[in-house]
């Protein structure tokens, strides 16, 4: 599972999500960053929550049978490819990650129906041209796509190759098409926030950012985006639930939008 002396972003998620890819240092930096924000697993598994219902919207509602799936990190459930093909066995799943320990993982993502397909390439974010190049063996680029960019741009520190990278993603991808991007944020409990993500940073692993709401609205310029707009993972279209409301606020934002 890669080296064990040293904390990984991958696996404290894992830990976060209640997986079992992980070891002592990863669940000791999870619980120095959930000693700070206490809510932290609440924001790891609404995130996830988030991917589960925007695929679901994806696929029964608009109609989207292929997906792209920037910043794999380790498999847990409800991956995309089980979201999608549970309501659509036809669909096609390609992810995309350049992590080690996540490759070697890849095989227990690289499942699929029988109808559909799931690929996987190794690549950074930060190379777009070669992702689509390669995902283009899997994908039709001439029919619309499902970008799923969830946790994965708050690794990409500069705010004008963030939306250089999203920019030629979208620029590749029909009308139609639709991009989902969830990411940290100092909206919430901001001073906390900034120190989890300073820990996170010191211990080694790689180096990631906060984006407020504006930030992360910038994103999706040129866009529909999709109602509520850009808000806390728990409250994008909540399951309905007796007691009413919306759920409290965690620190992972989303959003979901249309390429018109």
């Amino acid at each position: 599972m890669g080296d064990s002396l040293v904390p990984h972003t991958a696996r404290v998620w894992n830990y976060w999500l209640g997986g079992k890819d992980n070891y002592s240092v990863d669940r000791g930096l999870g619980d120095q960053i959930q000693a700070v924000i206490p809510d932290i697993v609440a924001s790891a598994r609404a995130d996830r929550g988030f991917l589960g219902r925007a695929v679901t919207y994806l696929v029964r509602e608009a109609g989207i049978r292929q997906f792209l799936d920037l910043g794999t990190g380790l498999p847990t459930s409800d991956n995309t490819h089980e979201v999608a093909q549970a309501i659509a066995p036809e669909c096609r799943i390609v992810y995309v990650d350049n992590d080690p320990l996540v490759l070697r993982h890849a095989q227990a993502l690289l499942t699929s129906t029988r109808e559909g397909a799931t690929d996987y390439i190794d690549a950074d974010v930060r190379a777009p041209e070669a992702i689509l190049d390669q995902a283009a063996t899997t994908l039709d680029f001439a029919r619309p796509v499902g970008i799923m960019m969830l946790g994965i741009l708050n690794f990409v520190t500069d705010d004008a190759e963030a939306q250089r990278i999203v920019d030629r993603l979208l620029a590749a991808v029909p009308s139609g098409s639709h991009l989902a991007i969830a990411h940290p944020t100092g909206e919430v409990n901001g001073e906390a926030a900034q120190q989890a993500v300073d820990m996170s940073n010191d211990a080694g692993v790689a180096p990631m950012c906060l984006r407020s709401r504006a930030q992360l609205e910038r994103l999706f310029n040129g866009l529909e985006l999709l109602e509520p707009g850009v808000v806390s993972c728990s409250r994008w279209r909540p399951p309905a639930t007796d007691i009413g409301g919306l759920p409290p606020a965690v620190y992972q934002f989303c959003g979901l939008a249309r390429k018109p």
